[in-house]
């Protein structure tokens, strides 16, 4: 439904910008798809350059993507995102790969959206720290829902500040019951 893509705003792990447009065009292009039709003209052009602004590159919105840092390239597929001022973003790995001061940056950024604007985030990430910044966390392993509570409760209901994992692949039940068997004797 298009009114429903405008209300989610998603962003892949990777960085899905058109190297050979500038920021500015990347951006017309994407409001264009989400928000069509001469009438929206000018609530497209607002919504470009406050996603612009929200995501400091004011001063790169000339540039070409494709001469971007990596960081910079990431905080243009985050303003494609916020082009439909979202009620929810859906966020894959957002900060894989980029420096710790951008990465600081972008949770900055992510906690405003939620505090100033109501935004819910969904963010997948295998990086501890970040869970440790979300109000809720949840544990999947091939589909299947480990743990879901609040990063303190996790850590409470291990004992623990620090949670290791190990996951096996298991291809013989009965190879594994008899290893368990020998390791806890």
């Amino acid at each position: 439904h298009p009114a429903l893509r405008t209300r989610i705003g998603y962003v892949t792990q990777a960085p899905s910008v058109y190297d050979d447009l500038t920021v500015r065009q990347n951006l017309d292009y994407f409001a264009a798809i989400l928000d069509p039709g001469r009438a929206a003209a000018d609530r497209r052009h607002e919504n470009v350059t406050r996603a612009i602004a929200d995501v400091d590159l004011t001063t790169h919105t000339d540039a070409l993507a494709g001469n971007l840092s990596g960081g910079q390239r990431s905080r243009v597929s985050l303003a494609v995102a916020l082009l439909g001022t979202p009620e929810l973003l859906v966020l894959d790995e957002p900060t894989v790969g980029l420096d710790p001061v951008l990465r600081r940056d972008l949770w900055q950024l992510f906690h405003a959206l939620a505090a100033d604007r109501g935004a819910g985030l969904l963010i997948s990430s295998h990086v501890m720290d970040e869970a440790e910044r979300c109000h809720r966390l949840l544990l999947m392993r091939e589909g299947e829902i480990l743990a879901d509570d609040t990063p303190d409760a996790l850590r409470t209901g291990t004992g623990s500040d620090t949670v290791e994992a190990a996951f096996l692949h298991l291809v013989d039940a009965a190879a594994a019951a008899s290893r368990t068997k020998e390791t806890s004797r």
